[in-house]
């Protein structure tokens, strides 16, 4: 005689959608009130309704398919129905609540605050085309590879080109006044291209309008609790690399260049805005530094030698502390390649010279203990008795 299968409760179902998370803000529906009711019928055919945030949500897709998958592995479940519904503006200003706790609405930057323990690096560079970008989103996609979590900020503005490189063409969701970054690779991202029009216009804005799209990047975006924060920058000391250095003065700065001296010039000037800033400089990247020949396997310095320890070295004499040269990545079409089609090499092919280099530069990365610089101690002052 067959066993009989227990009936699906309420219970039961809420319990299994309690393991759906919302895609954008990574926390269960049933924690951020998003289950609007749970039927079950005598043949066993379970409806739920789900409050989406806003109406048109493009994760919607995503969150059917996860709760129908929840919902399906309960014993007795015969059929899954979903059924969607928008939060009303109480609703959605209870889960902003919720999300920011007692902060409210205000548009603080929460890495710039006093005990925040998410590690933010801002990546730069001297001059352009020396894969800056690419060396961003592979690092990004090597820590959270590892479970890390971490965020990127696409800063540089007018060259925006992260989204492409992390393989996304998603929009952000907005939510009463913050802005739900989307995801890709495990990875929260947000650039100014996801809000342009479509085609490839470009950004002309000036210094007040930088900062400013800045400052909402870091206030206006749900991030959640990340581990490690990756800022994109432009080229050069202008107007991005003060306003980073101004709203987040405890971010630390990895310089990337190539091997040739012209770039490692340019290069040092980049990273010597930290002896203005007082900003902390985590290391000096050398990207292109070789190519392995087709033929003999031998190293070809195509751009030549020594141009990241010479930014290093250079940098530790004005600063006044060791700055190390945290790496040498080689030259791999495969590096370029992945960018273009949005797939980091470190994901496709980690064993390739230049993703093992490049996943050995993120756990140095992760593993070196966050500096005390533009932390409060809370330590105050005593008379001595």
């Amino acid at each position: 005689m067959p066993a009989l299968s227990m009936a699906p409760t309420p219970e039961l179902v809420t319990a299994a959608l309690a393991t759906v998370n919302d895609p954008e803000i990574r926390r269960p529906i049933t924690e951020l009130d998003m289950v609007k009711s749970i039927d079950i019928s005598p043949e066993g055919v379970v409806r739920v309704g789900i409050f989406l945030t806003v109406s048109g949500c493009p994760m919607k897709d995503t969150i059917t398919r996860d709760v129908t998958s929840a919902v399906s592995k309960i014993d007795g479940v015969t059929g899954v129905q979903v059924e969607m519904d928008v939060m009303s503006a109480e609703q959605r200003k209870t889960l902003q609540t919720k999300l920011r706790g007692d902060r409210g609405p205000e548009k603080e930057i929460p890495f710039a605050q006093a005990g925040s323990l998410t590690r933010v690096f801002a990546v730069a560079s001297g001059k352009g085309g020396v894969g800056k970008s690419s060396v961003t989103v592979n690092l990004a996609a090597a820590m959270a590879s590892s479970g890390m979590k971490v965020g990127v900020v696409d800063a540089d503005i007018y060259g925006h080109s992260i989204p492409r490189m992390l393989g996304t063409s998603e929009r952000p969701t907005k939510v009463e006044d913050m802005i739900m970054p989307p995801v890709a690779h495990d990875i929260k991202v947000i650039s100014v291209g996801m809000f342009k029009p479509e085609g490839n216009t470009p950004v002309v804005w000036r210094g007040p309008m930088l900062d400013r799209a800045l400052h909402q990047f870091l206030a206006d975006v749900y991030w959640g609790d990340l581990d490690v924060l990756l800022m994109d920058l432009p080229p050069g000391t202008g107007d991005i690399a003060i306003s980073v250095a101004q709203r987040m003065p405890s971010a630390e700065i990895l310089v990337v260049t190539t091997p040739q001296q012209a770039a490692a010039e340019v290069a040092e000037r980049a990273g010597s805005i930290a002896a203005q800033t007082h900003q902390q400089i985590a290391g000096v990247i050398e990207n292109m530094a070789w190519m392995s020949c087709p033929h003999c396997d031998e190293r070809i310095s195509v751009f030549g030698e020594g141009g990241g320890q010479t930014v290093a070295d250079a940098l530790t004499r004005t600063l006044g502390a060791r700055v190390p040269l945290l790496g040498q990545v080689p030259i791999d079409m495969r590096l370029r390649e992945g960018g273009d089609e949005g797939k980091p090499l470190v994901l496709t092919d980690p064993d390739a010279p230049a993703a093992a280099e490049l996943r050995r530069i993120a756990a140095g990365l992760s593993k070196r203990s966050a500096s005390l610089k533009g932390m409060q101690l809370g330590i105050s002052p005593t008379r001595g008795r």
